[in-house]
C-alpha cells in the first residue's frame, strides 16, 4: 500500500515474517527503511567493561558499539569475537566500531552474529550507532560510511530513556538478482 506525501516519497507497506514495515525512496534514489520502535527497542546500560568509550542498544537484536580512533585500525578478527560472545550477554551481541569524521558523519565497521565475521553494513548496527552518537543532543541525523564504502543515513527523533521514534535508514540499492518462489509455497 503507498501512502502519499512522506518525506522524500510515499510510503510503500510491505509485511515481513508477519511484521508490517515501511519503505520509501530517498531523494537520492535509494531506499530507506523505517526501523523497529517501541517498547523495549532503545539504549541501555553497556553490561561489561569495554576497551574504548561504548553504548549498547536493542533494535530487535543487541548491537554493541565502540567509538575508536580509527576504524581501518582495529583487527576486527582479533578485537570483536571476545565481546561478541561475552558472558555479559546471553546469546551474544554484533559488535560496531565506529569513528567520527565530522559532526553527523562516522566511518562503521561492524561484526554480525551468526555470520561471525565481518560484513559490508549492518543495518541495524548503523540505526544503534547513530542514536547512541547522538546522545546528549548530538545531531539526528548521520551520515555512515559503511566497509562496503558506501554511505547509508540514519534519521531519527529520540525519546527520554534512550528510545527513539521515526528511525529511518536510508542508503543505495541494486538488484541483484531475481528469485521466483516455488509455486508450492503459494496458499
Amino acid at each position: 500500500m503507498a501512502v502519499p506525501g512522506a518525506p522524500g516519497g510515499p510510503l510503500i507497506e510491505a509485511i515481513s515474517s508477519g511484521e508490517r514495515i515501511l519503505l520509501r525512496q530517498d531523494r537520492e534514489g535509494g531506499v530507506g527503511i523505517r526501523m523497529p520502535e517501541g517498547k523495549g527497542f532503545a539504549l541501555r546500560e553497556v553490561p561489561m567493561p569495554t576497551p574504548h568509550p561504548a553504548g549498547f542498544g536493542w533494535i530487535g537484536n543487541p548491537q554493541l558499539v565502540l567509538e575508536v580512533p580509527s576504524v581501518a585500525a582495529v583487527d576486527l578478527r582479533d578485537y570483536a569475537p571476545p565481546l561478541r560472545h561475552h558472558a555479559a550477554l546471553a546469546g551474544g551481541t554484533n559488535v560496531n566500531v565506529v569513528e567520527v569524521t565530522a559532526p553527523g558523519e562516522a566511518r562503521i565497521r561492524s561484526w554480525e552474529r551468526g555470520v561471525e565475521g565481518e560484513t559490508l553494513c549492518c543495518g541495524t548496527g548503523c540505526a544503534v550507532a547513530a542514536v547512541w552518537l547522538a546522545r546528549g543532543g548530538g545531531p539526528c541525523t548521520w551520515r555512515l560510511r559503511t566497509a562496503s564504502g558506501e554511505d547509508v543515513t540514519v534519521t531519527f527523533l529520540p525519546e527520554a530513556g534512550g528510545g527513539w521514534h521515526d528511525l529511518w535508514l536510508s542508503g543505495p540499492v541494486r538488484r541483484l538478482g531475481h528469485v521466483q518462489p516455488d509455486p508450492s509455497l503459494h496458499p
